[in-house]
């Protein structure tokens, strides 16, 4: 493919000006030392700190840097939205700016892909967080995994690489940037894993609090709904039908024995409370998610985010840039079980011997890497 780059960082990001000077240079050098050509596209999700003038500047001197200016705060998963729908290369690698993520580990992302993996999901196995971030994050990635079905570790990484094609399929809105591995995984692509070196934050505090724990969860609902049970959303009203109706007939049930019996159940709380276990309940949790249904099929991008500028290099430098034609992306390899998420590691990671099995065992079905 001419004209193109082969691989595209996408970098989102909010109020992270003293970042991303150290940022830009980290992955430009690991993308120089891969020897491929690439973009880097930063998604300025509204900052207010001087972040935008700071990536002007980069773009105007950078012409593998492009930038996108929301007129305001939408999210990160709005900007994934908008990253995905103007990324060139065959290969897409998302980064958080607050160099957390080591971009060193790019080559082994790509090489991941070129092995034949559809997306590689990052694993921050050994993390630099406060506990009250890592704790609430093992719980909802133990909460998403067991059932979504999808074995990840680390749901929350925003360190992935994509194929091209993986990510034009893929809608992203609300929160559902945290389930991108399951809504690849339910489309049939193949999903893995890669051990990532995970570092604190330097510059700089997150923008996440203890909201995300309940966001995540409420997106979760969603998630189930539209991949596990999008074609038979009864089973998936059933449970909570099934619970909530059963208490509310017991205590009907009890009511009605006592009635039996010659007692008083007019005017008790009771009675009350099980007509509304079976009917109150039900209704707003049945219209919330039918709601969430009718939003996965008819959301825009228009209106999840909203673009005041975009920067970019003149064509005719772009194409000086990527006049050698990239190497075509070598075909994926068939999806497994979201139970057996094979684990991928770099040279030198600690890690488990079944890990290490698993990876050995890729490692001998990888073709070798082209200069």
């Amino acid at each position: 493919m001419s004209n193109q780059p082969y691989i595209s960082i996408l970098i989102p990001l909010f109020d992270e000006l003293r970042s991303i000077p150290e940022m830009h240079a980290q992955v430009t050098d690991a993308c120089v030392k891969l020897g491929r050509t690439y973009e880097i596209l930063w998604i300025d999700d509204g900052s207010r700190d001087g972040s935008a003038h700071a990536l002007d500047e980069l773009a105007a001197r950078d012409p593998r840097s492009r930038v996108v200016h929301f007129r305001r705060n939408f999210g990160k998963s709005s900007a994934l939205a908008a990253g995905f729908e103007r990324v060139r290369g065959q290969i897409v690698l998302t980064m958080d700016a607050d160099l957390q993520d080591d971009p060193a580990m790019i080559d082994d992302f790509v090489r991941r892909i070129e092995a034949g993996a559809d997306l590689v999901s990052g694993w921050k196995k050994t993390r630099h967080d406060p506990i009250d971030k890592t704790l609430p994050s093992r719980l909802f990635n133990a909460v998403v995994s067991r059932l979504s079905g999808v074995r990840l570790h680390d749901f929350n990484c925003g360190f992935k690489a994509y194929r091209a094609d993986c990510v034009r399929e893929l809608s992203v809105y609300g929160g559902f940037h945290r389930f991108l591995p399951v809504l690849a995984h339910h489309r049939g692509y193949r999903v893995e894993e890669l051990i990532v070196n995970h570092r604190a934050r330097k510059h700089g505090k997150s923008k996440y609090g203890v909201k995300r724990m309940f966001d995540g969860f409420m997106d979760l609902l969603t998630v189930l709904l539209v991949t596990r049970y999008r074609t038979r959303p009864l089973h998936f009203f059933g449970i909570p039908g099934m619970v909530l109706g059963g208490l509310g007939v017991l205590i009907l049930t009890y009511l009605s024995f006592l009635w039996l019996f010659g007692y008083a159940i007019g005017e008790r709380p009771l009675l009350t409370l099980g007509v509304l276990l079976t009917i109150v309940a039900m209704q707003f949790v049945g219209v919330g998610l039918l709601g969430e249904l009718l939003v996965r099929t008819t959301i825009r991008s228009q209106e999840v985010f909203s673009i005041r500028e975009e920067r970019e290099a003149p064509a005719a430098t772009r194409a000086a840039i990527y006049a050698q034609p990239s190497p075509v992306l070598p075909p994926s390899a068939p999806p497994m079980s979201g139970r057996q998420l094979p684990v991928s590691l770099a040279e030198g990671d600690q890690v488990s011997e079944e890990a290490r099995t698993v990876t050995r065992a890729q490692n001998q079905n990888q073709p070798a890497r082209r200069a």
